[in-house]
């Protein structure tokens, strides 16, 4: 089967530079879209077709359609940066157009070519180039997803799907930037089990996770920290992010541990370029575990003098203070630690074009 052409249909009324305007000075978060998406259509024995770029617009779907029901559903996230130049790059694409293959293998969806998971951001971003904002912290953020639509409510993989892409500009995640955080352990819920759905960016794993979310905000925090699923003392996620524990004081060479991927547990982009970069400063890395016994006891100690946890959408950021049923704690001061912010502005210069790409991450579309 052949890969299809994007073929371009761009809306003939686009927003006007001034509402774009009074949208980019205050995007917000996931508020705001830009003027097109991009769709792509799968059929059992026609394969990918259909592959167009047109103007933003409501989805319109059959009550009946399988992914209502049944959940078969995945996602991606990554974001465009304005350059120096006054050119635009996406960060890793690649990466993300693997992930998603992985995710909808684990799901029983049709995987995505790579090469036209990457064409579709592309084009999207090319033709709302004008929404990438060029504010300090801000970026185009593109939201690949795909869904089943095959109408019938028998349980099965369905025989159909739709492959999108929208974006937003977006400010900022968590508010005040660089703010810490503070996290409630969850003890009563999991996020996954071994065998299930962890490692895909599926729909379902992000609805399982509300419920704890909202344990966390009624306990003052702002996000919920997951443990395995067995003994329930092995850290994994905050929330849908990825978290790294520094050991050692300033003056001292740090030693920089995240849970190891065990297949309960998104392997992040992020997390894995924070891994490349913090080998690049000289730290030294470690994939493993750490139970909650071992982050008090070592916070306790001295041992253990920053936390942060890290992901597309809040790149990386800070946790300030732990709180969980039988005991709370804070990480030094409770403000951002050294390491947390040297490795968020080496990531965030690499990202925006203010330092050298060694790794070529930044996909430029000039």
């Amino acid at each position: 089967m052949t890969t299809p052409t994007i073929v371009l249909k761009p809306s003939s009324n686009p927003r006007s530079a001034a509402e774009r305007g009074a949208i980019l000075a205050d995007p917000g978060y996931g508020r705001h879209f830009t003027d097109h998406m991009v769709q792509i259509r799968w059929t059992e024995g026609r394969g990918w077709h259909d592959a167009e770029l047109v103007p933003y617009a409501p989805l319109s779907i059959d009550p009946a359609t399988m992914t209502l029901h049944y959940a078969q559903t995945i996602f991606e996230g990554l974001k465009a940066y304005k350059q120096p130049d006054g050119t635009v790059a996406t960060f890793r694409p690649d990466a993300n157009a693997e992930r998603f293959r992985a995710s909808a293998r684990r799901m029983a969806m049709p995987e995505l070519p790579a090469d036209l998971f990457v064409a579709a951001c592309d084009a999207l971003v090319e033709h709302d180039r004008a929404w990438v904002p060029d504010t300090d912290g801000s970026a185009l953020y593109l939201r690949p997803f795909m869904f089943a639509t095959e109408v019938g409510l028998g349980v099965r993989p369905s025989n159909e799907f739709l492959f999108m892409v929208i974006a937003f500009p977006a400010a900022a995640y968590f508010a005040g930037g660089v703010k810490p955080v503070s996290v409630w352990l969850s003890e009563d819920y999991v996020r996954a089990v071994k065998g299930g759905t962890g490692s895909a960016k599926t729909g379902g794993n992000y609805a399982a996770s509300l419920a704890a979310q909202a344990q966390a905000a009624g306990h003052g925090c702002d996000q919920v920290v997951w443990l395995d699923a067995v003994e329930r003392r092995w850290v994994e996620e905050m929330g849908a992010m990825n978290l790294y524990f520094v050991y050692g004081a300033e003056g001292e060479r740090r030693r920089i541990l995240t849970p190891e991927l065990t297949g309960t547990l998104l392997p992040g982009v992020t997390r894995d370029s924070l891994l490349t970069l913090a080998r690049d400063l000289g730290y030294v890395v470690e994939e493993g575990r750490i139970s909650t016994e071992d982050w008090q006891r070592d916070v306790a100690a001295g041992t253990l003098t920053e936390v942060f946890a890290c992901g597309t959408a809040a790149v990386v950021t800070p946790v300030g203070s732990v709180k969980s049923a039988k005991a709370s704690w804070v990480h030094g001061d409770g403000g951002p630690g050294e390491v947390t912010m040297r490795l968020r502005k080496a990531l965030v210069e690499v990202q925006t074009g203010r330092a050298a790409d060694p790794h070529g991450w930044m996909h430029r579309l000039g």
